[in-house]
C-alpha cells in the first residue's frame, strides 16, 4: 500500500467494471481521485464508499466543456493532477462494413477516441506546468489485431487510441509527462453483454458467465479480471514507471501470443491420423 501516496488522479468510466475497480485500488494505494461517469446513483455510491479521498462528477466524456470541468475539479479540490486514466468507453455497432450506420459510427468514435483526446488536451497544461504526470489510455487487443472484437468500429477506434497515445507521448514526454496505454484482452466485465444488445443492468450481471466462457481462451487458465487492469494502472501511475512512455501494455494472458499449445498439439495429432489414413 501507499504506492500512490500524495498523487491526484482522474478516472473516467468509473461507475462499473475496470474503472470502478481502479478507483478502489487507487484510493487503497493512497491517491486522491475524481471519478466520472454518466450514472449518478452509481457514481455517488462509489464516492461515498471510498470516502473523503474520492469525488464524483457526472460527465459525458464526449463533451469538451464537461471534460475540461472534470480536470479543473481535480486541480481545484486537490491542488494538482498527477494521473489521468482515460478509461470510459462502450460497445460499438456490430456487423459488416456494408451495414454500418454513419451516426452510430460517429457516436462510437466520439466515446472511444474523442474522449481520450479531450482528456489529454485538458490535462496536459496542468501536468506540463507541474513538470510531471502520467496519462493512461484504455486501448484493447482489438486495436492491435483484427478479429478480436464483435465490432470492426470498436477495433478501429482502439487502434486510433493506441497510436494517438504514441503520438502524444512524443510531445508531452519532453515535459516529463508520460503517456501510455493499456490493452486488455478478455476481461470479465459487462461490455460484452452491452455489445450484444443487453440492457446496462442485464449486462452488468454477465461477468460470471464471461469468466467461464474465456477461461480457456488464452494460456493462463482463467479470464482476465478488472483487478488485472487496475493494478497495471497503479504501476503506470506510480513513480515505478517513470521511464516508460509511449508504450502499449498488453494484458491478455498471451491471448494474442499465438496458438495455444494444447490446440497446436491436437492439430498435430489430427494431422498424423490423416497421414496414416492416406498411407
Amino acid at each position: 500500500m501507499g504506492r500512490l501516496d500524495g498523487k491526484v488522479a482522474v478516472i473516467t468510466g468509473a461507475t462499473s467494471g475496470i474503472g470502478l475497480r481502479t478507483a478502489e485500488v487507487f484510493v487503497a494505494e493512497g491517491a486522491k481521485i475524481v471519478i466520472a461517469g454518466r450514472r449518478v446513483a452509481e457514481g455517488e455510491a462509489l464516492a461515498k464508499q471510498l470516502g473523503a479521498n474520492c469525488i464524483f462528477r457526472q460527465t459525458d466524456v464526449t463533451v469538451e466543456a464537461q471534460m475540461q470541468a472534470l480536470i479543473a475539479l481535480a486541480v481545484d479540490k486537490f491542488g494538482r493532477i498527477d494521473c489521468l486514466f482515460n478509461n470510459a468507453g462502450g460497445p460499438a455497432q456490430t456487423g459488416g462494413i456494408e451495414g454500418l450506420e454513419v451516426e452510430r459510427f460517429d457516436a462510437a468514435m466520439a466515446t472511444l477516441v474523442r474522449s481520450v483526446m479531450l482528456g489529454m488536451k485538458h490535462a496536459a497544461p496542468h501536468m506540463k506546468k507541474q513538470g510531471a504526470g502520467s496519462i493512461i489510455n484504455n486501448g484493447s487487443i482489438a486495436g492491435r489485431l483484427a478479429g478480436f472484437s464483435s465490432s470492426v468500429v470498436y477495433g478501429a477506434a482502439k487502434a486510433a487510441v493506441i497510436h494517438l497515445t504514441r503520438c502524444v507521448a512524443m510531445e508531452l514526454g519532453e515535459s516529463n509527462v508520460r503517456v501510455n496505454s493499456i490493452s486488455p484482452g478478455a476481461i470479465a466485465t459487462g461490455i460484452f453483454g452491452k455489445a450484444l444488445g443487453l440492457s446496462t443492468d442485464a449486462a452488468e450481471k454477465t461477468p460470471a458467465v464471461m469468466r467461464e466462457v474465456y477461461k480457456t481462451a488464452q494460456p493462463i487458465p482463467r479470464a482476465g479480471l478488472p483487478d488485472d487492469i487496475a493494478h497495471a494502472a497503479v504501476f503506470l501511475a506510480s513513480d515505478e514507471s517513470s521511464f516508460i512512455n509511449g508504450h502499449d501494455l498488453v494484458i491478455d494472458g498471451a491471448m494474442t501470443g499465438g496458438r495455444n499449445w494444447s490446440q497446436q498439439q491436437q492439430g498435430y495429432v489430427a494431422l498424423r491420423k490423416a497421414f496414416d489414413q492416406g498411407a
